[in-house]
């Protein structure tokens, strides 16, 4: 956890719903980055690890059972869970909580007040729009009365939080940052028509859907080629998709790559694709992160018009949108990336140009890092 001793009169303690908390790279960033995380809180919502001290969840055969007699007076575990969070911030004294997603806030909104810790919350994506969730914790009521800010990734992400009842006087505007070192921006006029798309095969990614128009773009240009970096509940259901079409050829689905590769396989793209969508539980993205990273790389990005998406991709100037479900219009823009190497060249300019002054991880981070001292001394 990174220590700054110009700063060690702010303690802050980070709930995150992962078992390991650093495997979503914007929530490393946060652990890493702010300083003086002093506490952590992960495994689960409410949360059942603690990086100090006794955990909330005992660990063994025996502790768990015993847990679960200790359960019955709080109506089960996560109320013994929220019980024990509650004694846990009144021992360690954090001067602010940061939770991560909307669902561990609802989660431990309780057992803050009651222990007097200002609460700051960091939504991400699904928590704020899934139908499911926002009926679950009541629209979040409990939350956006007592939490002192509410950070939100994309202007369609704080107009939903409006809809449902959020403070507007709470909602703050701050996107994901990255570090821009990581990303050596390359030339995508001077590689071949090849395209590269990053992220879980989940749906509100609709990989399925960039599979099929590409096909449409192979059908016009046969030199054209697509990789497809990761994994997810819909990679089989892509694999066939891919053998029916008879596109195998042209499209690899390269599975799980390290962040190092990934930068290499974007500075030998012409374009960055990804086609995502609202569900039918009403799920969204936030910003994706991959996005960025594509426009750090000097590559143009060729996607939809969906929620952060289109707060960072400059339509025609640093990519192509098209509206959701639309692949004839998704693959019209990747063919006039084929066709037009010097145009991709220029979008990668100005998106490589964008994140350098807009996206940094640092610029990200100090904002946070304001947000949770403010609501520290309020």
């Amino acid at each position: 956890m990174a220590q700054n001793r110009a700063d060690r009169t702010l303690r802050i303690a980070l709930a995150s719903p992962a078992q390991n908390a650093w495997s979503e790279t914007f929530i490393a960033a946060h652990i890493e980055r702010l300083r003086d995380v002093d506490l952590l809180l992960s495994g689960g919502n409410p949360p059942r690890n603690v990086s100090r001290g006794a955990q909330l969840a005992r660990p063994s055969a025996i502790g768990q059972w015993f847990d679960r007699i200790l359960a019955r007076p709080y109506g089960g575990m996560p109320g013994l869970l929220r019980h024990r969070l509650t004694k846990r911030l009144r021992k360690e004294k954090p001067d602010v909580v940061l939770a991560e997603y909307g669902i561990m806030a609802a989660e431990i909104v309780e057992s803050c007040e009651a222990a007097g810790i200002p609460l700051v919350v960091h939504f991400h994506g699904f928590d704020a729009h899934r139908e499911d969730y926002i009926a679950r914790y009541q629209s979040y009521q409990e939350v956006f009365r007592y939490a002192s800010k509410l950070v939100v990734v994309s202007r369609a992400m704080e107009q939903q939080l409006l809809r449902i009842g959020a403070p507007r006087e709470k909602v703050v505007y701050n996107c994901y940052g990255i570090d821009v070192d990581q990303f050596v921006p390359g030339d995508p006029s001077t590689v071949g028509p090849g395209f590269l798309a990053v992220g879980r095969f989940a749906e509100k990614k609709a990989p399925q859907l960039t599979i099929n128009a590409f096909h449409k773009v192979l059908q016009a240009r046969p030199e054209a080629r697509l990789t497809m970096v990761g994994q997810g509940k819909l990679w089989e259901e892509c694999r066939d998709l891919v053998d029916s079409l008879g596109i195998g050829h042209a499209v690899e689905l390269a599975g799980v790559r390290t962040p190092t590769e990934i930068a290499s396989m974007l500075r030998n793209s012409r374009a960055f694709v990804q086609h995502s969508v609202v569900t039918a539980t009403n799920d969204h993205e936030g910003t994706p992160l991959a996005v960025l990273e594509a426009m750090a790389s000097g590559v143009p990005v060729v996607s939809t018009r969906h929620a952060g998406i289109a707060d960072v991709v400059e339509e025609g100037v640093r990519g192509f949108l098209c509206n959701e479900h639309d692949v004839e219009a998704m693959a019209a823009n990747m063919i006039r990336l084929i066709d037009d190497p010097q145009l991709a060249k220029a979008m990668g300019l100005a998106g490589r140009a964008y994140v350098e002054v807009h996206h940094r991880v640092e610029i990200q981070v100090d904002a946070l890092q304001e947000l949770l001292r403010t609501a520290a001394r309020s």
